[in-house]
């Protein structure tokens, strides 16, 4: 029913009202309410129990006390009776009482709560000894958390504990989801930006074994690693006894400025230089993700620095039979330079120790194995003449002109290189003649509306070796880049089906869990710069000495890792020790390291078919279709090799680290 001021109120609804403007006015106003509710409850059933009970006073005073005692019992008010004096005086007494108790559970409550949550923040500081410090949050941080858990003793850290600008208890549970149960104790968490020096004392950068500065994903990311390593630096002070830091940016032009800042026993990584090399490298080299993830994980064999004393004075070949468990590529020499693959006339001076791929620190014991050499099976070295290519890269992001440079670098004469670029995305400029001319190569490019299908699907693939995809930055439209990459995939398989001719491709993800989606064929490398980067921090931050043998390998100059067909360097279909293979890739300038069998490329279970460090007395049949790993001084990865007649499967399936 409505009035002309309005629809009616019920009386309900204004008590309703009424009361909850009166509560709403102080603390005080509630505590009267509260009192009256509990009065208006507790007397009058305190006074029926009395009256209902056969034991009770035969008086009215008399029950009239007994309620007043059965109603202060419950309210904590006292239980005093006699004149109105004293029950007034006995009730101020309860309600202090309660008030003090009241107080002080609030106040023991209250600090209680602010301890927790002050726990959870992860603001307490770290009282570890001999623990690995990760400053920052970025992608490679699981993978470099689950390598140093994975790590074997006595390389395992004591603690790993990690200081990043998030929320201590989603660290914790996305961390905690990569690595054991049994090693979770071995992970600690602070919440806070280390680049405040007071925060970054939290985690004892002054007593750790080890600290590990990763880029975070924003645009500002290297200039919040300089301020992470200059607030490093204050907390540690001006001396060279700190422990080792090891930190990663992503420009070039940060890395002369965070060396400073990092200090006389600081490493610093270039993760754009790191990923365009590896990427580079494995063009035209099918497999090679494979054998470079391997490398880097704590999971199979890795680098070590082993005792060269029983090979004094003697040359630096012999070395390469002399370990029954381990495959030698390298010295370190007294003066701490790393030669990886010297001559093999090289003099192995005193002081010296030798770099060796070994599954531990034990595998490496020195033990004869030229009597497992059977020369009747090597095959004489012989130069297969390297010849020009075609590649095709498309996409672009930040790391692109890296991999142009590396790609250019690399090339042999008459190679061809063309870049296409989405119409969105802007590219490059055209090199100028000069640099083509140094180059010996042509580099072109042009624009395309990659984004659509129908023009990946009217790519004509016909005259390419190789084909390269790159995905756009993170943060330059609404997708995840993989989303593009992995629809750039996809229209690519559909061009191979459709035209049954079969690129050889490597394309790069961001996110590791998008690596099994990638619909690529046979002989394509997958590449998850992310990992391989936290892989490669992990590797140096349990041995610093190992830096410049990485650096070496994901170089275009010097030395690094090739796959060669094994018939190359035996009698194919010959049975022969891998020892064999060892003497063979020696004669050549080699050092053999493992092999990749095709019979188990298709087994998931046997790593597809890499077998690195294999026994030097392992015996087997080394068929047409196996490829031997070498580390070798050989042309990047524009000059594909000619292919060998008997090598006619293409190449593995990969899955890059």
């Amino acid at each position: 029913m409505e009035t002309a001021k309005g629809p009616r109120v019920s009386l309900r609804d204004r008590a309703g009202y009424r009361f909850d403007r009166t509560l709403a006015r102080s603390t005080g106003t509630l505590m009267g309410w509260l009192v009256i509710t509990c009065l208006a409850v507790v007397v009058p059933v305190s006074t029926v129990l009395v009256w209902t009970d056969p034991g009770a006073p035969r008086s009215v005073s008399g029950r009239l006390s007994a309620a007043w005692r059965t109603s202060a019992e419950t309210l904590r008010l006292g239980a005093a009776t006699g004149t109105p004096l004293r029950l007034v005086l006995s009730a101020v007494l309860g309600l202090v009482a309660l008030l003090c108790v009241s107080t002080l559970v609030g106040v023991i409550t209250t600090g209680l709560a602010e301890r927790m949550a002050e726990l959870s923040r992860g603001r307490s500081t770290v009282l570890e000894r001999g623990h690995v410090v990760v400053l920052g949050w970025s992608d490679q941080v699981t993978t470099v958390v689950h390598e140093l858990v994975a790590a074997r003793a006595p390389h395992r850290p004591r603690a790993i504990v990690l200081l990043a600008d998030r929320d201590k208890v989603e660290m914790e549970r996305l961390l905690t989801a990569r690595v054991p149960p049994a090693a979770r104790a071995l992970i600690i968490c602070r919440s806070g930006p280390a680049s405040d020096p007071d925060v970054l004392a939290l985690v004892s950068p002054r007593t750790a074994s080890s600290v590990l500065v990763l880029p975070s994903a924003e645009p500002t990311a290297d200039a919040e690693v300089l301020r992470v390593l200059l607030a490093l630096r204050a907390v540690l002070g001006e001396g060279a006894d700190g422990p080792p830091v090891l930190a990663a940016v992503r420009d070039d032009r940060y890395r002369a400025p965070a060396r400073l800042a990092a200090g006389p026993r600081g490493t610093v990584l270039e993760t754009d230089t790191v990923a365009a090399r590896l990427i580079a490298q494995c063009v035209g080299r099918p497999g090679l993700s494979l054998v470079l993830g391997d490398l880097l994980d704590f999971a199979g064999d890795e680098f070590h620095l082993a005792d060269a004393a029983a090979f004094h004075h003697g040359s630096f070949g012999e070395t390469l039979l002399g370990h029954p468990n381990s495959c030698v590529v390298g010295l370190l020499t007294p003066e701490g330079r790393t030669l990886l693959n010297p001559p093999v006339d090289t003099v192995v001076v005193p002081g010296s120790r030798l770099i060796v791929l070994a599954r531990d620190d034990v595998s490496t014991r020195v033990g004869v194995c030229r009597h497992l050499v059977d020369p009747s099976v090597i095959l004489p070295a012989s130069s297969v003449p390297d010849r020009s290519t075609r590649l095709l890269l498309l996409g672009w992001n930040r790391r692109a002109a890296l991999v142009v440079g590396q790609l250019r670098r690399t090339a042999r004469p008459g190679s061809v290189l063309d870049v296409v670029t989405d119409s969105a995305v802007p590219g490059p400029r055209q090199p100028e003649p000069e640099d083509m001319e140094a180059s010996g190569h042509d580099v072109r490019f042009r624009s395309a509306a990659l984004s659509r299908p129908e023009t990946l699907l009217g790519l004509d693939l016909t005259p390419y070796d190789g084909l390269v995809v790159l995905g756009p930055d993170q943060g330059e439209g609404p997708d995840h880049p993989d989303d593009w990459t992995l629809i750039t995939l996809l229209a690519l398989r559909l061009l191979e089906e459709r035209t049954g001719h079969e690129v050889r491709l490597v394309t790069e993800l961001v996110d590791d869990r998008n690596r099994p989606l990638a619909p690529v064929n046979q002989g394509s490398d997958v590449i998850v710069s992310g990992k391989l980067t936290g892989l490669l921090m992990a590797q140096i931050a349990q041995n610093r000495h190992l830096a410049p043998v990485f650096d070496e390998l994901f170089s275009a100059e010097g030395a690094g890792v090739c796959l060669r067909p094994a018939s190359g360097y035996v009698l194919r279909d010959a049975e022969a020790t891998f020892a064999t293979l060892v003497a063979a890739a020696r004669d050549r300038g080699e050092c053999a390291i493992g092999y990749i069998s095709h019979d188990a490329r298709t087994e998931p279970t046997t790593g597809h078919g890499v077998r690195l460090n294999p026994p030097k007395d392992e015996r087997r049949v080394w068929s047409a279709e196996d490829h031997l790993v070498v580390l070798a001084t050989s042309p990047g990865a524009m000059s594909t090799p000619a292919p060998d007649p008997a090598d006619d499967t293409g190449a593995t399936t990969s899955a890059a680290p």
